[in-house]
């Protein structure tokens, strides 16, 4: 099975009181901020590596990932910690952060996978900075690709089909794609049942969450082949989102302890009117 997984650097959430609005309100100065791999896109490659393994012999590759990104030189870091990880080849397509929205991003992508010709596409469901939650989305209508979004499971068939379940309001629904296909995950993805490849035994257990490069490995993903293109080579598509100003969140009032339940209804039903 080859797999294709699209990753997306952000600022670290964990850092989010960092953050600085410059320019006016014209953009978010991202200076002194932490770079990462997008969380969701994460859980997509640790999907996609479990998916081309047997899970008790994980260090063999059972297929072929290959991680994309776009973004600028900086951003091959991001690339470079997916080889390390797993992946056997990464793709960047040079751009600058300001010059992509998910409409683009999406067509960039299909570009690299009509290239490619990958049996499945993964991506993370959302990124953290955005949480605009399109380019998958996007993605599988220009492709005319199958689809599964929100995926908490996924189990590789005998027949090589790809059993989804996603969360839905009030339980999973289970969802059978035929590939090629595009699968969007979600954080429980990551649990160590929640992903098989028909090559892992059934009651086999993953480790809980995405898994971590030894030295060897992150010295052996320098050799790794990168390949790097410009976004003009694979789309002509132009910016359809702008923002009009940015601003922080505003401070929250300083908490206050009342003497009694009435005091506290009296609050709740005058100054936060919740009753």
């Amino acid at each position: 099975m080859k797999i294709l997984v699209a990753l997306k650097r952000v600022a670290d959430p964990d850092n989010a009181n960092k953050i600085k609005i410059g320019g006016g309100g014209s953009c978010v100065d991202t200076t002194g901020l932490e770079w990462k791999v997008n969380p969701f896109d994460e859980y997509a490659l640790e999907t996609a590596l479990r998916l081309t393994e047997n899970g008790a012999s994980p260090k063999q590759r059972e297929g072929e990932v290959v991680v994309v990104t776009l973004g600028p030189k900086e951003s091959e870091t991001t690339l470079r910690s997916a080889l390390a990880t797993g992946a056997d080849r990464a793709i960047r397509i040079n751009a600058e952060d300001d010059a992509l929205d998910g409409r683009i991003v999406a067509h960039a992508l299909k570009k690299i996978i009509q290239d490619e010709s990958p049996d499945v596409v993964l991506l993370g469901k959302q990124a953290v900075d955005g949480d605009s939650n399109q380019v998958g989305q996007i993605l599988a209508e220009l492709l005319d690709y199958p689809m599964a979004t929100f995926a908490a499971t996924i189990a590789e068939e005998a027949a090589g089909t790809l059993l989804v379940g996603r969360e839905v309001d009030g339980g999973v629904l289970n969802l059978r794609l035929t590939p090629p296909c595009l699968v969007t995950v979600d954080l429980r993805v990551v649990a160590p049942g929640s992903v098989r490849s028909k090559l892992t035994a059934p009651d086999f257990k993953h480790n809980e969450g995405v898994r971590f490069a030894p030295l060897p490995a992150i010295m052996k993903a320098k050799k790794k082949p990168l390949e790097v293109k410009e976004l003009s080579e694979v789309t002509d598509a132009t910016l359809t989102t702008s923002y009009t100003s940015f601003a922080l969140p505003g401070g929250r009032k300083a908490g206050v302890i009342v003497k009694d339940v009435g005091e506290l209804v009296d609050k709740l039903k005058n100054e936060a009117r919740v009753l």
